[in-house]
């Protein structure tokens, strides 16, 4: 299974000018390079296509063009610290019930209207309207007083969030909650100015208006004049300081020759050539963990010591090595609870290789190997090349314990749920979160929808209920330190590695720095082009 989150991109195939003769081949589409200034940076989307969704709260809109055109009330550093952004400062009551915040005067909108608080309650609202029917809601409706009655219909507004005055305004919780801060950085909690979104409505996004450092120019068009980017112009009136670059430029189809002719100054590491010269290459920060999870309701793998046996019978350097490509960097996980995300340093490499002890294992669950059923390896379409190594692999390394292993594809998520026979499944998903829960809950904890190892722990349940309460920083990564020994007992799936995209940039551009989320999240604002 492939988790879909908001920092994650959704492909889909571009097809422009339909012919009326099948035997007549469809070019790619060309992209117009139409900008005489050279004051200008263009950036190669990851992915095959682009999405015209630049609305922050839909999940198909692309982070880094979000992170572009607006802001929101904080902002992470690169350590994932929270820090001011169009809050200037706020103040949280000793209880923890609520935050109070201030906004910075002045600030205004790209279309020349000042920010306001009303802005603010507006933009989170949005979030939580049913009739957006954002998936981002999720993270507000328990938490913040009067959430759920506004999300059902039963009331005109979030009780919750309250305009104090035009510059001052209070997010009222349900409980303490540690991540507050970091949740109100995500890209979806972005501000957008209240009375120009409800006079254009849908209009709006056409031609979107934030108090980013860049702004809305024009999209970029190919050769068939159709869409397949996005122009952004720098803000000259942004209170973070003026950006060094007059334009950003953003878009899937540019090629590998145009960024080796400098017309492009980033792309995704497509060929070994960009490792080689004087390019610079970043390794994207985001948090994207590959788990191999198991069918813990089926026989045998609703056995732990089974499960644990199996863990130990693969060879996830091997894993890596196999599966190698040059787009990305794979780090082997060896914990569930990723080291990057804030005070989790793991060094002890768990569930090590040991083919000799996981047969011993094995047959002390009494599963020999003619006892022991063919497993089926779970993969979602579409069909890649990565998925197909990994089955070759994981076959060879569970024949040496005696075990069998088919593929099968699936499309829908209810077609795993129906699966009667003992699986592994490949499961990964992109934090749009930086906390520890984003990968607990959806995968672990029982009941959730995404849960389709079917683990089910009571004592994980509570001590997620346990951290969702917790004031203390440090001992809520206490919790989840439980929380991980608990699922290294259980071994409902086996952490694989995290992937991180690769990057080249030409020489001369300056200014870029890898960011803790992911690439998309780099300041463009410092970024600077010096031929």
């Amino acid at each position: 299974m492939h988790i879909k989150l908001p920092l994650l991109l959704l492909f889909f195939t571009f097809i422009a000018g339909a012919s009326p003769q099948l035997s007549e081949e469809v070019s790619d589409p060309v992209v117009v390079f139409n900008s005489a200034s050279q004051n200008i940076f263009r950036l190669k989307a990851f992915g095959e296509s682009f999405e015209v969704q630049l609305d922050p709260i839909h999940p198909d809109a692309t982070v880094f063009v979000s992170e572009q055109l607006f802001d929101g009330l904080v902002t992470l550093d690169s350590e994932l610290n929270p820090g001011p952004a169009l809050a200037d400062y706020w103040y949280k009551d000793p209880q923890g019930l609520f935050h109070r915040f201030m906004l910075r005067k002045g600030v205004r909108f790209h279309h020349g209207e000042e920010l306001t608080a009303e802005d603010v309650k507006f933009s989170l609202e949005r979030i939580l309207d049913p009739a957006n029917a954002s998936p981002y809601a999720e993270y507000f409706l328990d938490r913040v007083v009067g959430a759920r009655e506004f999300n059902s219909g039963k009331a005109r507004e979030v009780t919750g969030f309250r305009v104090v005055d035009s510059l001052t305004f209070q997010i009222r919780w349900t409980r303490p909650y540690a991540m507050a801060l970091s949740l109100l950085s995500m890209p979806f909690c972005k501000i957008l100015p209240r009375d120009r979104v409800l006079e254009q409505e849908r209009g709006f996004f056409q031609k979107p208006a934030g108090t980013g450092p860049f702004m809305f120019e024009e999209w970029v068009r190919d050769n068939r004049l159709e869409i397949v980017g996005v122009r952004l112009a720098r803000n000259p009136g942004y209170f973070g300081g003026i950006p060094h670059i007059e334009y950003v430029e953003f878009c899937p189809y540019y090629q590998l020759d145009d960024f080796m002719q400098g017309k492009i100054h980033a792309i995704p590491v497509e060929s070994e050539r960009l490792l080689q010269g004087d390019y610079q290459v970043f390794r994207d920060g985001s948090i994207h963990p590959f788990f191999l999870g198991m069918s813990c309701h089926i026989a045998p793998l609703d056995d732990p010591q089974v499960r644990r046996a199996i863990a130990l019978g693969i060879d996830k350097p091997e894993i890596v090595r196999v599966t190698h490509d040059v787009r990305y960097h794979r780090q082997l996980l060896h914990g569930f609870i990723p080291s990057k995300l804030p005070g989790f340093f793991l060094t002890d490499e768990l569930n090590t290789y040991n083919v000799q002890q996981a047969q011993e294992m094995l047959e002390g669950a009494g599963l020999t190997q003619e006892k022991f059923p063919e497993l089926t390896l779970l993969l979602e379409e579409p069909r890649t090349d990565f998925k197909h190594l990994l089955f070759v692999e994981l076959r060879r390394q569970m024949r040496a314990l005696g075990i069998d292993l088919r593929e099968e594809y699936y499309r829908r998520i209810e077609q795993v749920r129906n699966f009667r026979r003992p699986y592994l499944m490949l499961s990964s998903l992109r934090l749009d979160f930086p906390g520890p829960e984003a990968i607990i809950r959806p995968l672990f904890s029982s009941n959730a929808p995404e849960n389709l190892c079917r683990y089910s722990n009571p004592e994980l349940d509570g001590l997620l209920r346990t951290a969702d309460l917790e004031k203390s920083w440090n001992v809520r990564r206490d919790l989840f330190v439980q929380i991980q020994k608990l699922l290294n007992t259980d071994m409902p799936a086996v952490p694989l590695f995290t992937q991180q995209n690769q990057v080249a940039v030409q020489p001369f551009v300056r200014g870029i720095k890898n960011q803790s989320l992911g690439f998309y999240y780099i300041k463009m604002k410092n970024v600077r082009v010096e031929r």
